[in-house]
């Protein structure tokens, strides 16, 4: 545990924007899913805005783009722009090599974490004991790889390496996807199942694979999650900028996300926008709508002063590997749901069919933001 005083972010690079959003994202991967499946099945919210509000709370099948599609993408890019602010602080402190051994020593930390969260050698989730219960591709192992690799490139190379790198990752894998069929098929295709990311993790990645065969976190859907976060990078190096005003970065960071979306749907058309396949149009959206975000962010929270609204995103954003992991060992809404279950939802559910759950789900997110403000009273911060 360290306090605020102890950590890099707080020092004067800080920026309160970048907590608070990594916070809001944070609190969508406590229990934004939950809220979805509860609308789903509140009779109330069967039509009209609640019922579009349910579907942007809950993943595509497989092809297309809703809110909740952008979670996952959203924290890998502020991953990528909060390097930027910690890697060049501990780099004016020790020099590149110590810069690099921090990153690396995260980053082996963080995929050992994921390797735990997932069951570790005892495997619940996979029904397996022992090494097949692994799973070596998870989202925490994901953030672990991209940091790793888009910090490593960050100290590495010239902005124009980067540009080079980014361009790589996303085009690469665009070819391969798109010009290289899966073995056994005559032809390339996108289809669950079809296509080579997929044979890829079920010809080379052992163990557990969350979706029996391949894993959504697979070995090759990798490469442009590290151009995700390597796009937050130029974004936190364009927000480190001292040339630029405040008001410019707000107009060019919303430029360039809008842009970054139109040009992602038209890749679309000939790669489709796959979060499972993490494909590279997929990650032109979200990497458009990820700046759309932090711009909005930004310009409210640093540049206007209006940061109080924001506080319960930011006590989150201090201690995400925290509530992330808590959320793994105590579900939030099984301890809301033995306070306020039995005649409390029977009663909600009584004044409308499914409102229990939505009331259940709600309060789920409500205690972990108070776990979050407790800590943060305490001033107990966790980092890896």
């Amino acid at each position: 545990m360290e306090t605020p005083a102890n950590d890099d972010r707080y020092q004067n690079s800080r920026l309160a924007s970048l907590d608070a959003l990594r916070g809001f994202d944070m609190m969508f991967i406590m229990g934004g899913d939950s809220i979805g499946h509860a609308l789903e099945h509140w009779k109330a919210a069967e039509s009209g805005p609640l019922q579009v509000l349910a579907q942007q709370l809950n993943h595509v099948a497989w092809e297309g783009f809703r809110f909740y599609d952008l979670i996952f993408p959203l924290f890998v890019f502020i991953a990528g722009v909060s390097l930027v602010f910690a890697l060049a602080k501990a780099e004016e402190r020790g020099g590149k090599a110590a810069a690099a051994r921090r990153v690396i020593k995260r980053g082996v930390i963080l995929y050992l974490i994921g390797i735990i969260y997932y069951g570790g050698w005892g495997n619940e989730i996979a029904g397996r004991e022992g090494i097949e219960g692994i799973r070596l591709f998870g989202v925490l192992q994901r953030i672990a790889i991209c940091y790793l690799c888009a910090g490593l490139l960050y100290l590495y190379l010239k902005p124009r390496g980067l540009l080079f790198a980014a361009l790589g990752l996303l085009g690469g894998y665009w070819a391969l996807m798109s010009f290289v069929p899966m073995p056994g098929l005559d032809q390339v295709s996108f289809e669950e199942g079809k296509n080579l990311a997929n044979w890829v993790d079920s010809k080379y990645v052992p163990f557990f694979k969350w979706d029996g065969s391949h894993d959504p976190e697979g070995l090759l859907s990798t490469l442009p999650a590290i151009g995700t976060c390597l796009l937050g990078v130029f974004v936190g190096m364009f927000l480190r900028c001292p040339k630029t005003t405040e008001q410019q970065k707000v107009l060019w960071l919303a430029g360039a996300g809008v842009a970054a979306i139109v040009l992602g749907y038209f890749w679309g058309l000939q790669f489709p926008v796959i979060k499972k396949l993490w494909t590279s149009s997929y990650v032109l959206v979200a990497a458009g709508w990820s700046a759309l975000f932090m711009a909005l962010f930004y310009w409210a929270i640093d540049v206007k002063g209006h940061s109080r609204w924001a506080q319960p995103f930011i006590w989150i954003g201090l201690n995400p590997i925290t509530i992330y992991l808590l959320g793994n060992i105590m579900n939030f809404d099984d301890l809301v749901g033995r306070v306020l279950g039995g005649p409390i939802k029977g009663f909600a559910d009584g004044l409308s069919h499914g409102l229990g759950d939505l009331i259940i789900a709600l309060g789920g997110i409500g205690l972990a933001v108070f776990f979050c403000w407790w800590l943060h009273r305490r001033k107990l911060y966790f980092r890896v």
